[in-house]
């Protein structure tokens, strides 16, 4: 990492030294940098930066001009394709512009005046050196104004009575302040607020051609000090200019018809009206036309919508028109695909049929399946079998919420929907045959915004069945006195698991949060003692003479992200996760332990690599079993900068490891204890490139171990002192970011 900052700096100095003087005019300047300063201590300049029009070339990580000194050492023939070749990738020197400049001293003086800072003022200075110049904007915001006085002058009888109603069912106690509060900070964005939420009332109470220019504003200023006296004037209706005033006129709804491009409708009345949130006899409502065009286009029948409003003639109502546009509903895809297991070739192939409209309700049906071959070769002791897969998955996925004891009208207004799955999985490989059944029940919903997406799994089943194992390698690795491990021997035993498991996620551009609990075995635990379950050698109930698990889960990620400017942001990551097996399992199922390093956790290790705690992973093809753990933590820190075209770049230092609750003797040293897990955790360093075509992300990262906890010895622990490429050099292909 050190050696790559060295190289990046010394390739920086040298495009930085050569002279861009060629592209500079005659009495201009090369706009070195732009600086904002307030003499108001606590003022934010940061959220200013906007409003100047003329920014400085662009930095790699913020610190490197690499593409202007691009740019610059191009020649001007552009003939020759190396001189357009390294413009397209540099970038053009930005030349300095009083008239920018002064336009920006502008629009700085008037944001601060919408921010309630009205007696701003601004100055602007420049500092040359050379050829170069950078912009000083100082601010002088003064004192910011506050709200005394807000009195509402409402002419419309109807709409101040609808408007008191609204605001009587307010809870006297709300924790949320009114947008216009006596002695809060006065800004233009709140008087826009305001007027906002009025008319987003009023058109919710059947106001049909209200809109926010019906409202207006006087703000005194002279009355006091720094403060304003507000008063909000909402006129009375004028279709236009000519027309005399007269009360705003409020609109019902009268008659809703559906229509569709093909003709005849292709789904049942009954699922229209449950899309549809406008009402027959109810007053017109924006709220519910939006409601009606997103239940819409969650029906993956529908490919678009289309509502009109329909006035009677000398009337306030209103006949609605909604014409659906509808998608092909069957499709058929096949896809290819190579695999390269530790040297193994092989090739798969899978078919996907769907139906987007199985039973006219705009149900989504689908079924998989799925074959892979793989030829294995240097597996002594074995019989000459290569791996074979066989696999069919089908979903049935219902636009809305399916449950018993629900009332239609709750099924009406959820948002939730439905799905039944089942999959069958068959894998034959040398060493073992297993087979996996699995069948789940979910349920998805989001909320309004679609900022917060929410996951129901009631219940989820998977039964894994072992109908054989080879002796050679039963004998290898879970008969064996020598080498008998009870974390492998658990995972090639016959295992039935029904868990119920709620997940959220959340977004909402600089953050991204999720979270996962599970629980699986709890039920059966409870009615094992009524319904008597028998026990197997282990000491464990069975249900149909089948171990069952039992385990509590629970995952937290959480994203973070800080934008500098439009070509450098840095995003900071956690996921921690827990899984505990208690009752009727002393061991987590494979599938449900954590494992640590790989492309999107400590990327100084290849996936399953690390951990758990200082273990030492042993060469060989099944280790990897050792390498897994019942907790995990991850953190992530990543400084991600746009290059040229469609390269972005990225440094990244990582930390982390995985640890077991139970003191295993096949993991020593991986055991989670207080005093010395912090002494465990792993980090790593590194630089990565990104490819982004917009629709998907090539990501390429190269991380290097710093603290390596599987090493006591401080030349190999403390690897950020002692590098050694082969040693501790990883290489990463992804696609997506990795957080």
């Amino acid at each position: 990492m050190k050696k790559a900052l060295y190289i990046i700096s010394m390739l920086s100095l040298l495009l930085a030294g050569c002279s861009t003087s060629k592209y500079i005019p005659e009495k201009a300047y090369l706009l070195e940098g732009v600086e904002i300063h307030s003499d108001v201590k606590d003022f934010n300049v940061s959220t200013l930066a906007p409003y100047i029009r003329q920014k400085a070339n662009s930095k790699w990580f913020s610190l490197f001009k690499i593409p202007l000194g691009t740019y610059s050492i191009s020649g001007r023939d552009s003939t020759k394709w190396i001189n357009r070749t390294l413009k397209k990738m540099g970038e053009a020197p930005v030349i300095f512009d009083s008239t920018q400049a002064h336009l920006s001293v502008e629009d700085l003086r008037n944001a601060m005046k919408n921010m309630g800072y009205m007696h701003a003022t601004v100055d602007f200075a420049t500092k040359t050196h050379g050829k170069r110049l950078t912009a000083i904007y100082n601010l002088h915001p003064g004192k910011p104004y506050t709200i005394n006085e807000v009195n509402y002058d409402i002419e419309d009888p109807s709409i101040k009575k609808i408007l008191e109603n609204y605001a009587s069912r307010l809870p006297k106690k709300s924790k949320k302040p009114a947008i216009l509060a006596k002695g809060s900070a006065f800004t233009l964005q709140k008087l826009e607020d305001e007027r906002k939420k009025i008319t987003d009332i009023l058109l919710d109470s059947g106001y049909y051609k209200f809109h926010k220019d019906f409202i207006q504003f006087d703000a005194d200023t002279a009355s006091t000090e720094n403060n304003v006296n507000i008063t909000l004037h909402l006129l009375k209706f004028r279709p236009n200019s000519g027309s005399a005033e007269t009360d705003h006129p409020r609109y019902t709804m009268r008659k809703i018809n559906f229509s569709s491009d093909q003709g005849k409708l292709q789904l049942r009345h009954s699922v229209l009206e449950n899309a549809t949130q406008l009402k027959e006899g109810s007053p017109y409502s924006y709220t519910a036309l939006e409601d009606t065009y997103r239940n819409f286009g969650r029906l993956s029948a529908v490919r678009y919508t289309n509502i009109q409003f329909r006035e009677e003639p000398d009337s306030t109502l209103l006949d609605c028109d909604i014409q659906l546009n509808t998608s092909k509903p069957s499709t058929i895809a096949f896809q290819p695909e190579g695999t390269n297991t530790a040297g193994d070739l092989g090739a798969a192939m899978s078919i996907t049929y769907q139906n987007r409209n199985i039973f006219r309700g705009s149900e989504l049906f689908s079924v998989e399946l799925r074959g892979a071959y793989e030829a294995i070769t240097g597996l002594e002791g074995y019989n000459d079998e290569d791996f074979v897969e066989w696999s069919a998955e089908t979903r049935l996925q219902f636009p809305r919420f399916i449950a018993p004891f629900v009332s239609k009208d709750m099924r009406r207004r959820s948002t939730a929907s439905s799905e039944l799955s089942l999959s069958w999985d068959m894998q034959n490989r040398p060493e073992f045959h297993r087979r996996v059944f699995s069948a789940a029940w979910r349920y998805r919903w989001s909320s309004p915004d679609r900022r917060t997406n929410y996951r129901l799994d009631v219940p989820e089943i998977n039964y894994v069945y072992m109908p054989w194992i080879s002796e050679t390698f039963k004998h290898d690795y879970l008969d064996s006195v020598s080498n008998r491990n009870v974390i492998l021997r658990y995972n090639y035993e016959d295992i039935f698991i029904m868990k119920v498991g709620f997940g959220l996620t959340y977004t909402n551009g600089t953050d991204a949060m999720r979270f996962n609990i599970e629980t699986a075995g709890n039920l059966l635990n409870s009615l094992s003692g009524g319904l008597r379950f028998s026990r197997n050698s282990s000491g464990q109930h069975t249900l149909f003479g089948i171990a069952y698990a039992q385990y509590a889960k629970f995952d937290f990620d959480y994203t973070h992200l800080i934008t500098f400017d439009e070509h450098n942001s840095l995003a900071l990551h956690t996921d921690v996760g827990i899984a505990y097996p208690y009752g009727n399992s002393n061991v987590l199922p494979f599938e449900k332990r954590y494992f640590s390093g790989g492309a999107n956790s400590v990327r100084g290790w290849s996936v399953r690599e690390l951990g758990p705690g200082s273990y030492k992973g042993k060469d060989g093809r099944i280790d990897f079993i050792n390498q897994t753990g019942d907790m995990k933590l991850d953190l992530n820190a990543e400084y991600r900068t746009y290059l040229f075209w469609k390269f972005n770049g990225a440094a990244f230092i990582d930390a982390g490891n995985i640890w077991t609750l139970r003191d295993y003797p096949e993991q020593p040293g991986g055991q989670f204890k207080w005093n010395k897990f912090y002494k465990q955790i792993a980090v790593a360093y590194g630089l990565g490139l990104r490819l982004n075509f917009g629709y998907f992300i090539l990501r390429f990262d190269m991380g290097m171990k710093a603290i390596n906890p599987a090493y006591s010895d401080s030349h190999e622990h403390y690897a950020i002192f002692h590098p050694d490429f082969s040693r501790d050099f990883t290489f990463h292909f992804a696609v997506g970011m990795p957080f």
